[in-house]
């Protein structure tokens, strides 16, 4: 495998963003994109890349504004911008999908969101879906209806008492907090991320893993969890683009399974006609890093080869 290091310039036409591309030592089959989640950076998914490289898919992605290296002079971190950065970040990943494209213009694409990465994903394909040829969509929730309004109310409370760019204690409470709870007793704060305790540690005593999201980060979120929530917007996703939903089935983000198939439902009554789901037992947030990770791998692999398109 080779890696490759590199800067673009993000959408907010300020930061330069941390890229990384793998690639295998041989032919390039396809390529698969990386969208990464919140308080987390793109090299912590380089064992899947190794283990993809290894059967000949190049793997693609950053660091999100605010994210990783991805962070400008004096800028704060987890901090995406004003009202309206999320399509930033969207656009980012476009960015990002043009210029790997350009260096691969006959391979087949994909992308994998994970986490806050499968809520930009969604919003993505509402808007680039017939760019692609296949998305995963993993660690995902949908929250709707009055819980969305309510959260997004606090949040906008939390703003004018605080400022956008700081961390609010309280809706970091009532979210990380929340999903720990359900794990109690609790071994540390992190235990809702995996089974794998080797893992857990790892996140705790890494600098770029774990932080407090800015409540402006929050406000964006909960922002392109609204848009992807309405029909109209998921009726505009290629009814024939392959989609898969990926889970832990005692994820808490996405509700212990009920939110993730709440939103493959919502594909499903869109029209998409190749959505499928996978809830993996007893498993939680970052099956990526949890100790039977190489079963996610493969499963990963498989869906990916099955979809390979067939060119002309």
């Amino acid at each position: 495998m080779v890696r490759h290091e590199f800067t673009f310039l993000s959408a907010d036409g300020v930061t330069q963003l941390h890229a990384v591309q793998w690639l295998p030592e041989g032919e390039v089959r396809a390529v698969l994109q990386l969208v990464h989640g919140v308080a987390e950076y793109i090299l912590r998914y380089e064992p899947l890349a190794a283990f993809l490289t290894e059967r000949g898919f190049a793997v693609v992605g950053h660091d999100h504004l605010g994210h990783g290296f991805s962070v400008a002079e004096d800028a704060p971190r987890l901090y995406f911008g004003p009202r309206g950065s999320w399509n930033w970040v969207v656009e980012d990943v476009r960015a990002l999908q043009e210029q790997t494209q350009r260096q691969f213009p006959e391979l087949p694409y994909f992308i994998l969101g994970h986490s806050m990465g499968s809520f930009l994903l969604r919003t993505y394909l509402a808007r680039h879906s017939r760019e692609v040829d296949g998305a995963i969509i993993m660690g995902t929730a949908h929250i709707g209806g009055a819980a969305l309004a309510a959260a997004k109310l606090f949040v906008a409370c939390q703003i004018r008492k605080i400022g956008e760019q700081n961390p609010s204690p309280a809706v970091t409470k009532l979210s990380f907090g929340t999903y720990n709870r359900m794990f109690a007793p609790n071994r540390t704060p992190y235990d809702w991320v995996t089974l794998s305790r080797t893992t857990v540690d790892a996140y705790l005593t890494d600098p770029m893993c774990g932080e407090n999201p800015s409540i402006g980060l929050f406000r964006e979120m909960l922002d392109g969890m609204a848009f992807m929530g309405r029909p109209e917007n998921i009726r505009t996703i290629n009814p024939d683009l392959p989609v898969i939903f990926l889970s832990g089935a005692m994820d808490p983000v996405g509700g212990c399974g009920k939110g993730v198939r709440q939103a493959f439902e919502l594909f499903q009554r869109a029209g998409l006609r190749k959505v499928s789901m996978k809830l993996y037992p007893d498993l939680r947030h970052e099956i990526l890093n949890e100790d039977c990770r190489e079963e996610i791998y493969q499963d990963i692999y498989r869906w990916l080869t099955e979809h390979l398109p067939v060119r002309v």
